[in-house]
């Protein structure tokens, strides 16, 4: 299989605090891999530092290209995409006007058929097409999400990344949102995915990384994951049940 993300001691301080300890990993093409671990473990630094959000040393390589000097902007117009877990949408802006907006690096570059992906949009996310006009600022929590994937889906990405996609929503709508996810596998995009909800992560990613204070604790094949009593045990618990 293709590597479309590979990541080598990458590592994020915060003044002189280490927030990230050499972690490394890689996602195949078409794959979902999913990065599971506790609040404060440096799942959302991550994201950061391989969008370039974050100064961070270490190696990022995509499609076999290093990533080091790269701006965010150009990460973005390479394929990759970040859905931030505060979801960033302009409130005051319609649903449609949103959606365009995650086009804008491709309609800048002078490239065609925003309208078309638009229409592939709105075919994937019913609801958006039916709120179309609306502001998004009123939209609920599962809309919101949802139009958050969407604008990202209008960039083309080759490698989605998402950060915490489930958070605050009712476990109908989660399940309706990893449905998706699951989904735009099948359609060809690697995506990695950064969640607290470790069960709904690993029913639906292929390789997992557990991600402990920092560092890399555990990883490997998202049943093996699920399986293991150190995972199942700190992880899988009651409170995990949301899908």
């Amino acid at each position: 299989m293709t590597t479309v993300l590979d990541v080598r001691d990458l590592r994020v301080c915060y003044g002189k605090v280490e927030a990230l300890h050499g972690a490394s990993l890689r996602v195949e093409q078409g794959t979902i891999v999913t990065v599971i671990g506790p609040n404060g473990a440096g799942k959302t630094t991550l994201l950061g530092a391989i969008m370039g959000l974050l100064p961070s040393t270490g190696a990022v390589h995509y499609s076999g290209a290093d990533l080091a000097g790269k701006k965010t902007e150009n990460r973005v117009a390479r394929g990759l995409c970040l859905v931030p877990e505060r979801r960033e949408l302009f409130g005051e802006l319609s649903v449609e006007d949103n959606l365009r907006l995650g086009a804008f690096q491709r309609i800048r570059r002078g490239e065609g058929n925003a309208d078309a992906d638009l229409r592939e949009v709105y075919a994937r996310f019913p609801r958006l097409k039916e709120r179309q006009a609306q502001l998004a600022a009123t939209l609920s929590g599962g809309e919101r999400q949802m139009l958050a994937l969407g604008r990202a889906l209008m960039a083309r990405p080759r490698l989605l990344m998402l950060d915490e996609p489930s958070l605050g929503l009712a476990p109908r709508i989660v399940r309706e949102i990893f449905h998706i996810i699951a989904d735009l596998r099948s359609s060809g995009v690697s995506i990695l995915l950064v969640e607290q909800n470790a069960r709904a992560a690993l029913q639906v990613a292929d390789y997992g990384y557990v991600l402990e204070t920092g560092e890399i604790a555990m990883e490997g094949p998202s049943s093996d994951l699920a399986g293991n009593p150190r995972v199942v045990e700190s992880y899988l618990g009651l409170a995990s049940r949301a899908v």
